[in-house]
């Protein structure tokens, strides 16, 4: 499998993200949960992407009990982590970047994997009321204490991104970006290779809807997130599922799903791209490294941006209250 540099670590250019552990996309089980981790482990991907608030830790749950299920996993993986988002006292979504509130979260997210540090410790949502510059000292202290070998930031502006690099290394960027989501061309997918720092695509598969099977009508309803998200709204996700009819025809054209053809895409993007689907199965993995295994000409990536131009998808990405707290920028 093709490697990518995320700091000083060499990852594999597909790793998992751990959002699909915690029940997010429907509900898993922890044995679901251990085949995609041991298939993951089998054919070479290396780097593992979860998050304090998925499942409210239960996926850091899930992944430190197969580490200390599995031997030698430890040493084979690049484990990364976030944290920033928590509540005020009426239950509000808040952003803390502060050192007191990240390094406790941090600890408590090493007690739940079960190990003594994280190769890449992300900001998930920077608190603009905080300078970065502020904020990237207080991750660096926790390089220095040694709980993470390296920093990140999670849906930040190129802007942002030059002042907190400035201030000390940041490895990572982690962003939406998919045939759906191209925001980051407009800036940020540029910026992080001229400082040499990995873009993180999170959701490469468009939450579902570039795969064979976007997740059905029932499904949506009942989902906390995609009920109201306007990609998955009426009269949005009808007109986007007949939109990819195309699309999925041209992956069976390439010999692949079209979710294998979606990851394919996004690491043919730049050198620096790090491709994290979700998944609960792992049936859908093996698509999934099928497209992280795959040589896309340049003819072929042509043909895929006219079935799906820019701007192709109905709906913005997030809705007026999702969007609180990711930076706009173009």
């Amino acid at each position: 499998m093709k490697t990518r540099m995320i700091g000083q670590a060499e990852v594999s250019c597909l790793g998992i993200g751990g959002m699909s552990f915690s029940d997010f996309y429907g509900p898993t089980t922890e044995a679901d949960s251990f085949a995609v981790l041991d298939l993951a482990r089998g054919v070479g991907v290396t780097h593992i992407d979860t998050s304090n608030i998925y499942g409210m830790g239960r996926s850091e749950t899930s992944i430190g009990a197969w580490l200390a299920a599995t031997p030698g996993a430890r040493d084979a993986v690049h484990i990364a982590t976030k944290a920033g988002i928590t509540s005020d006292a009426a239950g509000n979504r808040v952003f803390d970047n502060s050192l007191g509130h990240m390094e406790a979260q941090l600890d408590q997210s090493l007690t739940r994997l079960g190990i003594d540090h994280v190769d890449l410790f992300y900001v998930h949502r920077y608190q603009a009321e905080i300078p970065v510059e502020e904020v990237t000292g207080t991750m660096a202290r926790l390089v220095e204490k040694g709980k993470c070998r390296s920093i990140g930031f999670s849906e930040i502006a190129p802007s942002t991104l030059r002042r907190a690099h400035g201030e000390h290394a940041v490895a990572a960027v982690q962003s939406e970006y998919s045939l759906s989501t191209r925001a980051p061309e407009m800036g940020l997918l540029q910026t992080c290779a001229e400082l040499s720092v990995a873009l993180v695509a999170f959701s490469p598969v468009g939450r579902s809807l570039l795969t064979d099977s976007p997740i059905p009508r029932d499904r949506i309803d009942g989902n906390p997130f995609l009920g109201q998200n306007p990609r998955f709204m009426e009269p949005n996700y009808s007109a986007n599922l007949t939109l990819l009819e195309g699309f999925r025809a041209l992956a069976a054209e390439f010999s692949l799903t079209a979710a294998g053809l979606a990851v394919a895409w996004g690491i043919h993007k730049g050198d620096h791209v790090v491709s994290i689907p979700g998944t609960r199965t792992a049936k859908h993995f093996r698509e999934l490294v099928a497209g992280a295994e795959a040589a896309l000409s340049a003819q072929q990536m042509a043909r895929i941006e006219e079935v799906l131009p820019v701007g192709w998808c109905h709906g913005d990405r997030y809705s007026r209250a999702q969007w609180v707290g990711p930076e706009n920028y173009c």
